[in-house]
């Protein structure tokens, strides 16, 4: 059970939901005009680009791709 916690899946799974939860989050804060809110939005945006691309290559490891 303890190789299940930590197994490839279950961490796609977790950046799944994180991304997600960023999604969200940025959506519900992009409308407020509030100074210093463009910056956390900018970071918020920055880290969900960077679990975009573990998410890419954490399923180009599990499912590679097949040869043509």
């Amino acid at each position: 059970m303890d190789q299940n916690l930590h197994s490839p899946q279950r961490r796609l799974i977790e950046l799944r939901i994180e991304h997600a939860d960023l999604d969200e989050l940025i959506d519900r804060n992009a409308g407020d005009e509030r100074p210093g809110d463009e910056l956390a939005i900018r970071r918020l945006k920055k880290r969900r680009l960077l679990l975009r691309d573990q998410i890419a290559r954490l399923e180009a490891e599990l499912d590679p791709p097949q040869p043509a």
